[in-house]
């Protein structure tokens, strides 16, 4: 199958890598639309940020009803609505598969300024969800654009056996060294210097590992 997709060959889709950042939601509104587990996933990543969130979905999944049940979010048990984007920053439209759904609430979006999300339409969202690795107070953003999605999830689980327990007791380390010398350091090229002796000899070391239909590819063209 892939064999035969490659000599069919197509046009890579125009993709925009945006402007990476990193949003602090702790205490807004965002919203999700939608009630699966791909949806519960999100909540759960949204409320360990702060988020207050509301669910509007007729049905949700199992985490998503013990998290309402609990009141740590809001679920609205019907469609959405467009009074549903009323004081959102942020909404997440996990609905798959409806174009025309995700487009007129892009449209709805850009109007009310409002940052979007679609979780299989890049095209109709504002912003971009990466997948992020989490180990302590470290978070590693990975993204490939919106051109091949599956390729971060693969890199996400590679990363996250890298970073264990260890890699987090290093980084608070380095956290509590840098509030030491803060306190006691006031010339801040020499704080700098010192914080920067503290990583010398770290590197992170990996090799890839391609799949053998890329390398096959590259070498039918050599």
């Amino acid at each position: 199958m892939i064999r035969r997709a490659l000599e069919l060959g197509g046009t890579i889709m125009a993709a925009n890598p945006g402007f990476p950042l990193s949003l602090d939601v702790k205490g807004y509104p965002v919203l999700v639309i939608g009630g699966d587990e791909e949806a519960a996933e999100k909540t759960q990543r949204l409320l360990e940020a702060g988020a207050k969130v509301t669910v509007v979905a007729p049905a949700l999944h199992a985490m998503l009803k013990d998290l309402a049940a609990s009141a740590k979010v809001m679920h609205r048990g019907r469609h959405f609505r467009d009074s549903d984007l009323d004081s959102a920053i942020l909404v997440l439209n996990m609905v798959r598969g409806d174009r025309d759904f995700s487009r007129a609430l892009f449209a709805k979006a850009r109007e009310k300024k409002i940052l979007l999300w679609s979780v299989d339409q890049p095209e109709a969202s504002t912003a971009t969800m990466p997948a992020v690795v989490a180990c302590g107070h470290l978070r590693v953003a990975i993204s490939t654009s919106g051109v091949a999605p599956a390729l971060s999830g693969f890199m996400k689980e590679d990363m996250e056996k890298i970073f264990g327990e260890e890699f987090a007791a290093f980084v608070d380390w380095l956290g509590q060294l840098r509030e030491q010398t803060k306190a006691n350091e006031p010339d801040f090229e020499k704080r700098r210097a010192l914080l920067r002796e503290a990583l010398d000899g770290f590197r992170l070391l990996g090799k890839v590992q391609y799949p053998k239909v890329w390398l096959d590819e590259r070498a039918a063209k050599t």
